[in-house]
């Protein structure tokens, strides 16, 4: 197990130095691709990379999926492995998941007690909220008909090798959106003269925070953020235009809809009041993430079985995952791994200097075994 374990080390911190943008995972892939095909599995490349691996005669097939791609942020880590490409590194652990995947292949081609047909999904872009409804419109899911899917984040600040999740909801969608203002700009000692679209925008932003406060049920769980402010105002010269961009969390699809909708009714009525032109647009590209009842319960089970500490029913993430396309398509079961609560393992996700947690590594790879054990038990003979 010591080699193992150096192996999935050293693998995991070449992916730390040589870290790769969403759609732009070309060394990871091709890595990824060779140690699959040295492994004995069936490889297929497209957008992402899939490893298929059978054993005996049943009939069940479940999907196990990593994510690739690193972030747009400067590294300010000081340990050895540092990035080596600047302004991009692996801030959110994708590397230790693709690692621990990979990790889980070797278990399985060496020990393939199951019976079925496990189907490993390396999928690129997960920080976009576009790789997974990549593969999906590639065919991933017509090639490889799943019964079900699963799914593991590394969480810093919770203790190491911590295995959470929930039934139902348990990451929130995020969705863009964009407010154009478009009014008459004029001399900033004559206001009277034009219609102001800085004021307008200031007022809006206001408005928009009573869609949560007045709006929406107490303890929704939605957060709406004005995070732009955009005009072509000069110092002494009133703006004619303006646009507000932000983003918006929520926690189910009816209250992301209502937003929507509100946001509409607000943006209708203040372009009247204010005698102006205004367009919203409303993009969601990470939905609701919902784990299904019976591949969370399985996921515990294991878990449990392997005497991991263990929370069945944890509070929803406010973060998104992409991964919410699978689970929208097959039921599955996205899970929380504890990355520690010292140091740099208790950085936040997406820090500068965060990192994974190399412990991580063979926990994750024996679950992974473990689970696929469990969901495709090899049947006894008569």
């Amino acid at each position: 197990m010591t080699d193992f374990k150096d192996r999935l080390i050293q693998f995991r911190r070449d992916l730390h130095q040589h870290p790769e943008l969403g759609f732009a995972e070309h060394r990871t892939k091709a890595l990824v691709a060779d140690r699959l095909t040295q492994l004995g599995l069936e490889v297929h490349q497209g957008v992402g990379v899939v490893g298929v691996l059978k054993q005996g005669n049943g009939n069940r097939c479940i999907g196990l999926r990593a994510d690739m791609d690193a972030l747009p942020i400067h590294e300010t880590s000081e340990h050895a492995y540092v990035s080596k490409t600047p302004g991009v590194m692996h801030a959110c652990g994708h590397d230790g998941h693709t690692t621990m995947l990979l990790g889980a292949a070797e278990l399985l081609s060496q020990r393939p007690e199951f019976d079925g047909t496990i189907v490993f999904l390396f999928q690129p872009n997960e920080e976009h909220g576009l790789g997974a409804k990549a593969m999906i419109e590639e065919g991933v899911l017509n090639t490889f008909p799943l019964q079900e899917v699963y799914a593991i984040h590394n969480l810093p600040n919770e203790p190491v090798g911590k295995l959470s999740t929930k039934p139902g909801q348990i990451c929130a969608s995020e969705s863009l959106f964009e407010i154009e203002i478009k009014g008459q700009g004029g001399h900033a000692s004559m206001p009277h003269a034009g219609v102001d679209a800085i004021t307008v925008g200031a007022e809006l932003v206001g408005t928009l925070q009573t869609i949560v406060s007045r709006k929406l049920a107490p303890g929704a769980g939605v957060v709406v953020s004005v995070t732009e402010f955009i005009t072509d105002g000069q110092r002494n010269v009133l703006p004619g235009n303006a646009t507000l961009k932000g983003d918006v969390r929520a926690r189910l699809p009816e209250d992301r809809k209502a937003v929507k909708h509100l946001m509409q009714q607000i943006v209708d009525g203040m372009a009247a009041t204010h005698n102006v032109e205004m367009s919203l647009s409303f993009n969601t590209e990470f939905i609701e993430t919902i784990n299904a009842e019976l591949p969370t319960q399985a996921a515990v089970d294991v878990s449990q079985s392997l005497h991991m500490d263990t929370q069945a029913n944890r509070p929803a993430m406010t973060f998104s995952e992409d991964f919410a396309h699978f689970c929208a398509a097959v039921p599955g079961c996205f899970m929380l791994l504890g990355n520690g609560e010292d140091g740099k393992h208790a950085q936040p996700l997406h820090a500068s200097d965060y990192d994974f947690n190399d412990e991580l590594l063979t926990i994750g790879a024996e679950y992974w075994a473990a689970l696929v054990q469990a969901r495709l038990p090899v049947r006894a003979t008569s």
